[in-house]
C-alpha cells in the first residue's frame, strides 16, 4: 500500500438506540453503553477487532473511574489487550472529532483501520461534594491522627450550603451562561419566532417518526436490552402541544422551551474506517469518504451556537462546492431555534460580507435537511450524536440523495464543526 493515495472511508456504523435518561438505560454505566455500541458495531460488520489499529471515542460528563473510556469500553468488548486508544471531550462534536482524528490517523499512515464513536449516559452522572468538604476530606487522613480534637477542626468555617452535592454543570464555564439563554438571544437577534421553532421541532418529530416507521433506521440501530426502538420521538405532537409549553429559559417572553430543545438521552454509537485499500483487501464495500472537515471557534458570548455557519463556508470554499452541489444535508439540532437562526445566517449576504470575507453559503433547501428526524426528536447523547449524523448522512447517499453529504454541528463553548463526505463509488 505504500505508494499508493490514502483515503478515509467509512465502512459502516451504528448505533444502540437513542433513550431518555432515566429510562431504559438507567442501570448502565456510560462504559457499557459504549462497550455496546462497540460490540454491535463487530458484530454488525463482521470485523475482527484484532484487525482495529487505533480506537477514538467521544464523552462529555465523564466518570472518573473510567477516564480514558475509549481504553476501559474497548478492552472490554473484546479487543486484544495491545489495541490502543484514547478519549475525546470536545463537548456536543466529541464524537465527529474522532471520526476526523481517525481519518487524520488513516491519512497520514499511522492507521489503516480505526474505530471512532462516542457515548453518553445522564442517568449516572458524577455527582460530587462541594469545594469546601472536598478539601477537608483531603486533609482528613492527617487530622485523624490528632483525634476527635482534628476531625472537628475539619468542620470550622463550613456552612450548610457546603454540604449540597454538586451536579455536573450545564452552565458555560466562561460566559456562566447555559446554551439554553445563547439559544434564546440568538433566535431574537436572526428574528427567528416561536411559531417558527416550534414548526421545525415539529417536523423533526413527524419525519423521525416516518423514518422509523418505514425502517430506515433498521441498518443503523443495533438490538440493546432487548429493544430497537426508540423513546423520545413524539410522532403523534401538534403545534397546539407544542405552543402549550412554557419558556424553558428566559421567562417569560422567551421562544425556547422544552419542546423545541433537545431533551437529556443515554446513547452510544461507533464507526468503521479504514484507508479504502484496506477496505477492499477484507472485502469491504465502503458508505463514504471523508473529503473535507474544519473546526472553527466563535465568540462564547454572542456566537455560542453559530459555529456550523463559519464551518460549512470553510469546507463549502475548500472543496470548490455550492449547497447546490450538495444532496444530504444533516444539521445537529441542540435547539430549533439554533439551527434557524444558522440558516438566516448563511442565507443572508450581510452576514456574507460581514463574517464570511463575502463567501455567500445561500439558503439550504429545507427537503435536504435531516429528513429523517435529528436531534429534537431522536434524542442527543452529547458524545454520540456526532456517530449518529456520520451514520445517517452516509446512508442517505447509499440510498440515492446525491454524491456529497454535509454535516454539521455547534458544541458549547463556541466551537462549529462541519465536514463533507462523498458517496463512495462516485469518485
Amino acid at each position: 500500500m505504500s505508494g499508493a493515495v490514502r483515503k478515509a472511508v467509512l465502512v459502516d456504523g451504528c448505533r444502540i438506540p437513542f433513550n431518555l435518561s432515566g429510562t431504559v438505560y438507567q442501570k448502565d454505566l456510560g462504559v457499557e453503553l459504549a462497550q455496546k455500541s462497540l460490540k454491535g458495531l463487530m458484530t454488525k460488520t463482521a470485523m475482527d477487532p484484532a484487525l482495529v489499529d487505533y480506537v477514538l471515542y467521544g464523552t462529555v460528563i465523564q466518570e472518573p473511574k473510567t477516564s480514558n473510556i475509549a481504553r476501559e469500553a474497548s478492552i472490554n468488548s473484546g479487543f486484544p489487550s495491545n489495541v490502543p486508544g484514547h478519549t475525546v471531550t470536545q463537548a456536543c462534536i466529541s464524537a465527529n472529532q474522532c471520526f476526523t482524528t481517525g481519518a487524520e490517523k488513516i491519512l497520514s499512515g499511522q492507521a489503516d483501520v480505526v474505530v471512532a464513536g462516542g457515548c453518553e449516559t445522564f442517568s449516572d452522572v458524577p455527582i460530587r461534594f462541594s469545594r469546601p468538604v472536598r478539601q477537608r476530606l483531603i486533609k482528613a487522613p492527617k487530622a485523624m491522627k490528632k483525634g476527635a480534637a482534628g476531625l472537628l477542626g475539619l468542620t470550622k468555617g463550613l456552612k450548610m450550603k457546603d454540604l449540597a452535592p454538586e451536579a455536573p454543570a450545564i452552565a458555560n464555564y466562561t460566559t456562566g451562561e447555559v446554551m439554553g439563554h445563547s439559544a434564546d438571544r440568538l433566535s431574537a437577534r436572526f428574528g427567528v419566532s416561536r411559531a417558527d421553532q416550534d414548526a421545525f421541532s415539529l417536523r423533526s418529530h413527524h419525519n423521525a417518526a416516518a423514518a422509523t416507521e418505514a425502517g430506515l433506521y433498521e441498518d443503523e440501530i443495533v438490538r440493546t436490552n432487548g429493544i430497537t426502538s426508540e423513546n423520545n420521538i413524539k410522532g403523534g405532537s401538534t403545534m397546539e402541544k407544542l405552543q402549550s409549553l412554557k419558556p424553558a429559559f428566559i421567562k417569560p417572553h422567551g421562544t425556547v422551551t422544552a419542546g423545541n430543545a433537545s431533551a437529556l438521552t443515554d446513547g452510544a454509537s461507533a464507526m468503521l474506517m479504514m484507508n479504502e485499500a484496506r477496505a477492499l483487501e477484507l472485502g469491504y464495500t465502503p458508505k463514504s469518504i471523508l473529503r473535507s472537515w474544519a473546526y472553527v471557534a466563535c465568540d462564547p458570548f454572542e456566537d455560542l451556537l453559530l459555529g456550523p455557519t463559519y464551518a460549512i463556508a470553510k469546507v463549502l470554499k475548500e472543496m470548490n462546492l455550492s449547497i447546490a452541489d450538495i444532496g444530504v444535508i444533516e444539521i445537529h439540532e441542540a435547539f430549533a431555534g439554533q439551527v434557524l437562526s444558522n440558516l438566516v445566517a448563511m442565507e443572508s449576504k450581510k452576514f456574507a460580507d460581514d463574517h464570511l470575507d463575502g463567501f455567500h453559503i445561500g439558503e439550504l433547501p429545507m427537503d435536504k435537511i435531516n429528513t429523517l428526524g435529528g436531534s429534537l426528536s431522536l434524542g442527543h447523547p452529547f458524545g454520540a450524536t456526532g456517530g449518529r449524523l456520520v451514520t445517517t448522512a452516509s446512508n442517505r447517499m447509499v440510498r440515492g440523495e446525491g454524491k456529497y453529504a454535509l454535516i454539521a454541528a455547534c458544541a458549547d463553548g463556541g466551537i462549529g464543526h462541519a465536514c463533507i463526505l462523498e458517496r463512495y463509488g462516485d469518485n
